[in-house]
């Protein structure tokens, strides 16, 4: 079940992106920006990124950074 706020986002999504999102991971960072440009507030954050968990959206792992100055690579 898609919440309100969920199918908030995807339409906010498609007016901006004129299509609909290829994939949950899509929509995650969609709503990541909206976040940090202060078009969500916190709780709604919450609750959206934890509609998108369920539906297994994911950062890709190129994404975090390695934070181990010992490593060599």
């Amino acid at each position: 079940m898609i919440t309100m706020l969920l199918e908030n986002l995807i339409h906010r999504f498609e007016l901006l992106k004129e299509r609909s999102p290829l994939h949950a991971n899509e929509l995650l960072d969609y709503l990541q920006k909206c976040y940090i440009y202060g078009d969500l507030s916190i709780a709604e954050y919450k609750r959206i990124y934890f509609e998108l968990d369920k539906l297994k959206a994911k950062k890709p792992s190129a994404f975090f950074l390695k934070i181990n100055p010992f490593a060599f690579d």
